[in-house]
């Protein structure tokens, strides 16, 4: 999940986190990110099959504002080094 300059979230799913980050970034990602610009990441989640990452991406979709702002808060600290490991499937 992408905290973006507007101050709202975008939610999607990678392989490659880095990459899509930047590809953001560049205003080559979803016409969402390319309106609101992303800010940095702060929340990502690791799942073994594409479709539980979409699964999880629908479901926090459907969280309000707010509870994606808790979510980001909660898992702060399990951001930092963790997307630099390996590729992986992120909400």
């Amino acid at each position: 999940m992408l905290l973006c300059n507007d101050g709202s979230y975008y939610t999607g799913y990678t392989s490659n986190v880095l990459s899509r980050f930047e590809r953001h970034k560049k205003g080559h990602g979803a016409r969402y990110t390319r309106m609101r610009q992303p800010r940095k990441i702060v929340y990502l989640q690791r799942f073994g099959t594409r479709q539980a990452a979409m699964r999880r991406e629908r479901q926090i979709k459907a969280l309000s504002h707010g509870e994606k702002r808790d979510l980001a808060r909660l898992h702060k600290s399990d951001i930092v080094g963790s997307w630099r490991r390996k590729p992986l499937r992120v909400t």
